[in-house]
């Protein structure tokens, strides 16, 4: 087979699955010069990629007795490891036979290549033949991506309920010929995995609650809403210690503001005698319902994560939903009612309320009591929650302040920064959410601190904020059919989706686009089941979340029948 024949059989195995890369590949120029590779041959016959240096030296990347048998006994010594690895990251490409032995196996179900070069990579598809591994959905190329690009496209490949455990598998001598990319590739892969250990701990903490929350908001949310127009300058009011002194401020300038409370805020604002234009609220635990227990007039919308509890949302005549981040409310909006999406990845309801302010359109966004800390050992804005809870359960022997003391301490990772009076208490998780805020603040570009007692926040913008142009007005699309009608559908697609315990490569390769989609939708409660038994397989877990969410569906269903919402 010639080169041009080969390099055109890899890349119609490839289009499918990847026509970006398809397209990259085609327009790269293998073989300028002395070409990248030379290709030698093993003693078991099989052609044997060598990277070619800057001296011409030629490096083999396998093994030239039996580069399969390697390649063998390095997979076996990988996925037998304790570590129960289904997901698999290799640097570097090379000729293939690595990357061959791990889809052998039935425990790997997803395989992902980081490679650099794609004049090189366009030379190895001219040299040899990948076909039925470029042919197979569990792999995944990736060439020349910055660091940037890994962090943010691993989390959508990676999912742990699934998968099991990750393992970054080098390809040694690719990647000490060009230590410097995939030293920072190596890196960037950590950070992806950081974040998504981060949020499958809170999808093993919550992943029951929010579908069961979920499914039972959609009869509160079947109902038509006004359209809100967009705002323009907003006054986003978070529940720090600092909120206490800045309220006069915000007062001076309420004429001129748009008010988002955070839930937690809210009580603060109405004992000061500020009433906010809305109220934000993401948290699916019950403890939120706290937050209102100090009333909600009734004119203000309440904007909702449509995973929060439908005790909060029947505290407003008329909740404003939105979707987050899980994956049964983007299947919602896909097929029963879009609503408007709010990026609550941040983790705390500062920023979806941040995220709720780009959404309605904001140009100029100032941010109260975010201390993302705990200055001087305060804990929260007076009038919050925690100061009537600890109120009533105060006695002689743990007065409030103990009570306060031990809620500031409850946080193994707590430590004291700052000097004289300007000292504050952070915790790790603080740090994560003052953090990403940050991130997302510096790329709006028109965000505000107003100084307070904690951390300064680092708002500039690293470059000049886009223009995000003409804003739409915040509602819901028409729903396409009754919401009892949607969850008899829905309950009846989860039943059929077949048996995982033909294991879940089988299954997913089985799957279309829309079984795909409602799979997903358990993963969150998957997550839960393994949280609380780590031995748990995948398929097992699926399976215990499959059962929980049929369940629930039907007690809802059937309530629903007595209490006659629908005929």
């Amino acid at each position: 087979m010639d080169r041009r024949e080969s390099f055109e059989r890899n890349l119609l195995a490839l289009s499918a699955a990847d026509p970006e890369l398809c397209r990259r590949l085609t327009g790269a120029r293998p073989f300028r010069g002395r070409g990248r590779y030379q290709f030698l041959e093993a003693r078991s016959g099989d052609p044997v990629p060598a990277l070619v240096d800057d001296r011409g030296t030629a490096h083999p990347l396998h093994s030239l007795v039996d580069p399969r048998r390697e390649a063998e006994r390095l997979i076996a010594a990988t996925t037998d490891a304790p570590a129960d690895a289904g997901f698999l990251v290799f640097y570097g490409l090379g000729g293939g036979y690595h990357l061959d032995a791990a889809l052998k196996r039935e425990d790997v179900y997803q395989v992902l290549v980081i490679d650099y070069d794609i004049d090189g990579i366009a030379e190895l598809l001219s040299s040899k033949e990948y076909v039925p591994l470029l042919k197979d959905p569990r792999f995944h190329l990736m060439v020349d991506s910055s660091p940037e690009t890994l962090e943010r496209c691993l989390p959508h490949l990676y999912q742990p309920v699934l998968y099991g455990g990750i393992r970054a598998l080098p390809l040694r001598t690719r990647t000490s010929l060009d230590q410097a990319r995939f030293t920072e590739a190596a890196e960037a892969v950590k950070r992806a995995i950081d974040a998504v250990s981060s949020d499958y701990s809170v999808q093993a903490a919550f992943g029951r609650r929010w579908f069961s929350n979920i499914i039972r908001n959609l009869f509160l949310a079947e109902g038509n809403a006004k359209a809100l127009p967009p705002i323009r300058d907003a006054a986003i009011c978070a529940a720090g210690p600092s909120l206490d002194a800045q309220i006069p401020l915000l007062i001076r300038r309420r004429s001129s503001r748009c008010i988002l409370a955070t839930d937690t805020s809210l009580p603060s604002l109405l004992a000061a005698g500020v009433e906010p234009d809305a109220v934000v609220s993401i948290d699916c635990q019950h403890i939120s319902f706290q937050h209102f227990m100090a009333g909600l007039p009734p004119h203000i919308p309440l904007f909702l994560d449509l995973a929060s509890p439908p005790v909060v949302a029947a505290r407003s005549p008329n909740p404003r939903f939105f979707s987050g981040a899980h994956p049964l409310t983007r299947y919602i909006c896909r097929f029963w009612r879009s609503f408007p999406v709010v990026d609550t990845s941040g983790g705390n309801v500062t920023y979806a309320a941040l995220s709720l302010a780009e959404t309605l359109g904001a140009r100029r966004i100032e941010l109260y009591g975010a201390d993302f800390s705990y200055p001087r050992g305060i804990t929260y804005a007076r009038g919050t929650y925690l100061y009537p809870s600890f109120e009533r359960r105060q006695n002689r022997l743990a007065p409030a302040e103990s009570l306060h003391s031990a809620f500031l301490y409850r946080s193994p990772s707590l430590t004291r920064r700052g000097t004289g009076e300007s000292w504050y208490y952070e915790s790790r998780t603080l740090e994560r959410y003052r953090e990403r805020l940050e991130e997302k603040a510096r790329a709006l570009g028109t965000v505000a601190a107003i100084p307070g007692g904690g951390p300064p926040l680092n708002l500039s913008p690293e470059k000049t904020p886009p223009d995000r142009g003409l804003f739409r007005c915040f509602a819901a699309g028409a729903p396409a059919m009754t919401a009892a009608e949607f969850l008899r559908d829905y309950r009846e697609k989860l039943a059929a989706l077949p048996p995982f315990s033909r294991g879940i490569s089988r299954t997913l390769g089985e799957l279309g686009e829309a079984e795909r989609l409602t799979l997903t939708t358990l993963l969150p409660a998957g997550a839960a089941f393994k949280g609380r038994r780590p031995d748990l397989k995948a398929a097992a877990a699926l399976e215990e979340a499959r059962s929980f969410c049929l369940e629930e569906l039907r007690r809802v269903l059937a309530a629903c029948c007595t209490c006659g919402f629908f005929a």
